[in-house]
C-alpha cells in the first residue's frame, strides 16, 4: 500500500486526466448497453435446450411462438390485423382463431405467430408487429419476446425512478455526514465514474456473451452504493489525518489505512459474486460478471481517483458548509458503546431473540422462477397474456417434448414396435393428458396395421411424409401434454423421472424440464457456492485481523442476519403486507441477496474491526479498543448503511418484481447488519470474549503494531 500511496500522491494529475479519458470512452460504449440486453437470464446449456434445438432444426418446430390477443374484436378486424402482420414476412406461420375454434370465443380469441429463425432480432420483430397493429383497441401482442422487451423498458424506467428517489436522499445523508457541499458531492462523482465505466466494460463484454436485462438495475445499485460507502470511509479518515499533517501526507496515510480496508472489503464482495459462477444458470453468471466488474471499478476509483481529487481540492473540500458538525459526536457514540459493553449478555440475548423471531417465516418460503408476473400488472402485455391464459385454461397444462434415439432407427418394423411401446408407456403415465405420434395423428392403431396400410400406394404417399415429420435419422420426436402446470412439483418430477429412462436414450424438453433443470442446478450447487463464500471469507478475515474468533463470529452473525432478512421478505412479499398482493419469492433472490450482502456486510465488519485492531495494537486493552473502534466508526458505518439502504431500498418503488425484491432484500439485510449486528452484537461479543478475540494459534506473545512479539 505504501508503493500505491507514493504513486498516487506523486502522479495525481495524470490519474485524473486518465480517468477523464476513460470516462469519455466508456460513456460512448455505455449508452449501447441497454440494446445488448436480452432475456431474463433463466437459461442454461442443458438437456432442455438441446431438445428444443433438435426440435427446431430437425423437426421444424417453431423456435418461438408469439400471441396476438383479441378482446371484444370482430372477425373482420381479426382478419385484417393478421393480414397486416403477414405482410411483414416475419412469421413462418400464422394460426388464426378464425381457422381454429380452440382459439376462439365470442369475446376473447388469440392468434399464434410461429417463428423459425433462432437468430432473428426478436426485439425489432416485436416493434414491427406492434407498429402494424397500431393503436387498435383490444388487440395486444404478447409472448416471450414481447414480455422481455417490456421488462427491458420497465427496467430502464425503474432505474431512472430509483435514482430519482435515492440520489437526492443520499446527498442529504452525505451533507449530514460531512457538513459541506463539496465533500458531499465527491462520493457521487466517484460513484458516477464507477458505474459509467462499469457499464462501458459490460457493453464490450455484451458483444461476446448474452447479458440478462436485470443487470441494468443490479450493477448501478451495487456500484453506486459501494463507491459511496468506500468514499465515506476514505474521506472521513482523510479528514482525521488532515488535522495532523499536510494534504499529501494525509492522502498517503489514508490510502495505507482506509485503502487497505477498501481492498479487503472488496475481496469479500468479490468472493460472494464469484461463488455464483458454480451455478450454471445464465442470470447468476451475468450478475457475477457485472458485479465483479463494477466492484473492481469501485475499488480502482476509490484508491486512485478519489485521493487524486482530494489532493487537487485540498482545503476546498470544506467549501460550501451548510452544517456545523457537532464536535462531541464521537463522545455520544463512545457513551453508547460503553453502555453496550456494560450489559453484553442481556444485549446479546435480546438481539438474538429479535433476529430469531424474524427468521420464523423462512420455513414457508415459496420459490418460483419469475414468469409473466415479473412485469407490472399495468402492462397490456401481461394483462392480455393472463386473459388468454384464464379464458382458454392454457396454464392448467404444460407441454413437454421427448426426443428418443434408437440405434436401428424407427422406420422399420422393429422401430415401429418400439415407437408404439414408448407411446403406450407415456400414455399410461397418470400425468400425461395426451401425446402426438404417427399413430395418434394417422388413426392407424398398431405397427402391424401401419405395415399393411403402407403397402397401398395412395396411403404410402400420405403416411411417409407424416413419418418423416416425426422421425429424422435415428431420432424420434413425441410432443406430450401434461395435466399440470410446468412450474408445478409434479411436472418437474415427471421430467426428472423420464430423463432417467434409458431404454430408448430419452431426452426431455419443454417447460417442465426447463423448470426442473433450473431448480436442480441451484439446489445441487448452492452448497458449493456457500462453502466457497464461507471458507474464503474466513481465510481473508483471518489474514486481515490475525484472529480465529473474529472471522468465525462475523460469518455466524452474517448467516443469522441474512436468515432474518429472508424471513422478513417472506412476510412482506409472500404473505402480502404493506399494500402488496400475496405472491412468491423469485428463485434467484436467496442466492443473489446472500452472495451480494454477505460481501457487502463485511464492509462494515472490516471498517469497524480495523479500527478496533489499531487501538488494540496501541493499548492491548480489549474493552478500550472495542469502545474506541465503535465510537470512531459508528457515524461512518451508519451513514454508509443509510446510503446503501436508500439506494437499494429505492427499488421498492419500482415495478419489476424480482428487482423490487432484490432491492428490498439488500436494504433490509444492510439495515439489520448496521444496527442489530454491528452496533449491538459485535461490541457485546467483543466484550464477552475479551483477549480471546485476538487469539491466533501457533503465535506467541502479544499483538502489537500489526505483529506478534
Amino acid at each position: 500500500m505504501r508503493t500505491l500511496a507514493r504513486l498516487v500522491t506523486k502522479g495525481y494529475k495524470a490519474i485524473i486526466i486518465s480517468w477523464i479519458a476513460l470516462f469519455i470512452v466508456m460513456a460512448i460504449f455505455a449508452v449501447r448497453l441497454p440494446n445488448l440486453l436480452a432475456g431474463d437470464g433463466f437459461r442454461m446449456d442443458a438437456e432442455h435446450e438441446r431438445v428444443m434445438k433438435i426440435a427446431s432444426e430437425k423437426f421444424y418446430l417453431p423456435s418461438e411462438t408469439m400471441f396476438v390477443v383479441f378482446d371484444k374484436v370482430n372477425d373482420e378486424t381479426i382478419s385484417s390485423t393478421l393480414a397486416k402482420i403477414e405482410d411483414l414476412g416475419l412469421a413462418s406461420e400464422i394460426v388464426s382463431p378464425l381457422d381454429n375454434e380452440k382459439q376462439y370465443t365470442n369475446d376473447v380469441s388469440y392468434a399464434m405467430l410461429h417463428f423459425e429463425e433462432n437468430d432473428m432480432d426478436k426485439s425489432k420483430a416485436v416493434t414491427d408487429i406492434r407498429n402494424a397493429i397500431g393503436d387498435e383497441k383490444g388487440i395486444v401482442l404478447t409472448g416471450q419476446s414481447a414480455i422481455t422487451k417490456d421488462i427491458n423498458t420497465a427496467s430502464q424506467r425503474d432505474l431512472m425512478k430509483a435514482e430519482a428517489i435515492g440520489l437526492p436522499i443520499a446527498i442529504i445523508i452525505l451533507l449530514l455526514a460531512f457538513g459541506t457541499i463539496v465533500a458531499s458531492l465527491v462520493p457521487l462523482l466517484v460513484g458516477v465514474a464507477t458505474v459509467i465505466s462499469a457499464f462501458g466494460v459490460m457493453a464490450l463484454v455484451g458483444g461476446q456473451i448474452d447479458l440478462s436485462i436485470f443487470v441494468l438495475n443490479i450493477v448501478p445499485m451495487l456500484g453506486l452504493a459501494l463507491s459511496i460507502d468506500f468514499s465515506l470511509l476514505f474521506i472521513s479518515r482523510y479528514r482525521e489525518e488532515r488535522l495532523k499533517s499536510d494534504v499529501l501526507k494525509a492522502a498517503a496515510t489514508t490510502i495505507r489505512t482506509a485503502g487497505r480496508s477498501v481492498i479487503f472489503s472488496a475481496f469479500c464482495v468479490f468472493i460472494g459474486l464469484g461463488a455464483m459462477f458454480v451455478i450454471r444458470v445464465e442470470i447468476f453468471q451475468n450478475i457475477a460478471i457485472g458485479g465483479m466488474i463494477v466492484v473492481a471499478m469501485a475499488v480502482l476509483s476509490s484508491i486512485t481517483l478519489l485521493p487524486a481529487i482530494l489532493i487537487v481540492l485540498g482545503d476546498r473540500l470544506n467549501k460550501g458548509r451548510v452544517l456545523k458538525l457537532k464536535e462531541n459526536g464521537s463522545d455520544r457514540w463512545r457513551q453508547f458503546a460503553n453502555g453496550v459493553i456494560k450489559r453484553p449478555v442481556l444485549i446479546t440475548i435480546v438481539a438474538l431473540v429479535l433476529l430469531g423471531i424474524a427468521v420464523i417465516p423462512v420455513k414457508n418460503m415459496d420459490l418460483t422462477i419469475p414468469q409473466i408476473d415479473s412485469l407490472p400488472a399495468s402492462y397490456d402485455t401481461r394483462a392480455s397474456y393472463e386473459l388468454m391464459d384464464e379464458t382458454f385454461g392454457l396454464g392448467k397444462q404444460s407441454n413437454a417434448y421427448i426426443v428418443a434415439e434408437r440405434a436401428g432407427g424407427w422406420s422399420d418394423a422393429d422401430g415401429l414396435k418400439a415407437m408404439k411401446e414408448l407411446e403406450n408407456d407415456l400414455s399410461s403415465d397418470p400425468l400425461v393428458n395426451g401425446l402426438t405420434t404417427i399413430f395418434t395423428t394417422s388413426g392407424v392403431g398398431s405397427p402391424e396395421e401401419w405395415e399393411q396400410v403402407i403397402q397401398v400406394p395412395e396411403m404410402k404417399a400420405k403416411l411417409e411424409p407424416l413419418l418423416d415429420s416425426f422421425v429424422k435419422d435415428h431420432q424420434l420426436l413425441i410432443p406430450v401434454t401434461l395435466q399440470a402446470r410446468g412450474t408445478s412439483d409434479e411436472a418437474q418430477q415427471w421430467a426428472r423421472d423420464w430423463s432417467e429412462q434409458t431404454e430408448w436414450n430419452l431426452l426431455v424438453g419443454g417447460q417442465p424440464k426447463f423448470n426442473q433443470e433450473i431448480f436442480d442446478e441451484i439446489s445441487d450447487n448452492i452448497g458449493i457456492a456457500l462453502t466457497i463464500i464461507l471458507v474464503s471469507t474466513f481465510i481473508i478475515l483471518m489474514i486481515a485481523f490475525r484472529s480465529i474468533l473474529i472471522p468465525l463470529k462475523a460469518i455466524l452473525m452474517n448467516i443469522v442476519g441474512l436468515s432474518a432478512t429472508f424471513g422478513i421478505l417472506v412476510y412482506i412479499f409472500q404473505y402480502g403486507h404493506f399494500g402488496l398482493h400475496p405472491g412468491t419469492i423469485a428463485l434467484i433472490i436467496p442466492v443473489i441477496v446472500f452472495s451480494l450482502v454477505f460481501g457487502l456486510s463485511m464492509d462494515y465488519e472490516v471498517f469497524l474491526i480495523s479500527r478496533m485492531q489499531e487501538e488494540y495494537a496501541k493499548t492491548f486493552d480489549n474493552d478500550h479498543s472495542t469502545v474506541e473502534g465503535l465510537a470512531t466508526t459508528s457515524k461512518i458505518i451508519t451513514s454508509a448503511a443509510l446510503i446503501m439502504i436508500v439506494l437499494t431500498g429505492a427499488f421498492a418503488f419500482t415495478d419489476v418484481m424480482p428487482v423490487k425484491q432484490i432491492g428490498v432484500g439488500i436494504a433490509i439485510a444492510v439495515a439489520i447488519d448496521a444496527t442489530i449486528i454491528r452496533l449491538l452484537l459485535v461490541p457485546s461479543l467483543m466484550k464477552l470474549f475479551g483477549k480471546w478475540n485476538w487469539w491466533m494459534p501457533f503465535r506467541k506473545g502479544e499483538y502489537k503494531a500489526g505483529n506478534w512479539h
